[in-house]
C-alpha cells in the first residue's frame, strides 16, 4: 500500500502597515503551521533601511529589488510552504508576489491608525520611524475581490489573531 502524497503546505504573506504586528503574527503562524518564517525587513538593501530611518518613504524604484527578492523566496518554497511578512501595501506589489507564487494567500492585519500608532510608539529598536505611518496608510490598497486572502482585525491578543487566521485558511 502506498501512502498518499502530502497536501502542499500553505504559502502566506502577512501584510499590513508598519506596526500592525506582521513579525509577531507571522512568526507565530509559521510555528503553528510548521513552516519556515521569513522577515521581509531582512530582504531590504541597506539603502532602503537608511532612507526609511531618515524619515523618507520608499518609492516603487526602491521597493522593486526588495519585492523581487521576496518573490524569489516565495517561489523557492513551493509546496513546502512558508510565511513571510511583507507590507504588500499596493495591489501591484501583491500581483508581483503572486506572479512568482500563484498559490500565495495574503493575510492583511488590519487596525485603526490610532491603534497602530500606539503600537509603533511603544516599539523600540526598529528603523521605521512612526512619522512614516501616515504615508503607509495613504499607500494601502486593501485586498480586492479575487485576491486570495483575508482581512484580520488586530484589536485582540496575538494568539487570538493567529487562531482567526488558521480557522480561515483554505484547506
Amino acid at each position: 500500500m502506498t501512502a498518499e502524497p502530502a497536501a502542499p503546505l500553505p504559502l502566506i504573506v502577512v501584510m499590513g502597515v508598519s506596526g500592525s504586528g506582521k513579525t509577531t503574527i507571522g512568526g507565530m503562524l509559521a510555528a503553528r503551521l510548521g513552516v519556515p518564517y521569513a522577515e521581509a525587513d531582512d530582504f531590504h538593501p541597506a539603502a532602503n533601511i537608511a532612507k526609511m530611518a531618515a524619515g523618507r518613504p520608499l518609492d516603487d524604484d526602491d521597493r522593486a529589488p526588495w519585492l523581487d527578492t521576496i518573490a524569489g523566496w516565495l517561489a523557492g518554497r513551493g509546496a513546502r510552504g512558508g510565511v513571510v511578512s511583507c507590507s504588500a501595501l499596493r495591489r501591484r506589489y501583491r500581483d508581483r508576489l503572486r506572479a512568482a507564487a500563484p498559490g500565495v494567500v495574503f493575510v492583511h492585519l488590519d487596525g485603526s491608525p490610532e491603534l497602530v500608532a500606539a503600537r509603533l510608539g511603544a516599539r523600540t529598536g526598529h528603523f521605521m520611524p512612526p512619522a512614516l505611518l501616515a504615508s503607509q496608510f495613504e499607500a494601502l490598497e486593501p485586498l480586492e475581490p479575487g485576491e486570495a486572502g483575508m482581512v484580520v482585525p488586530i484589536d485582540g491578543e496575538a494568539e487570538r489573531t493567529v487562531e482567526r487566521i488558521l480557522a480561515a485558511l483554505p484547506r
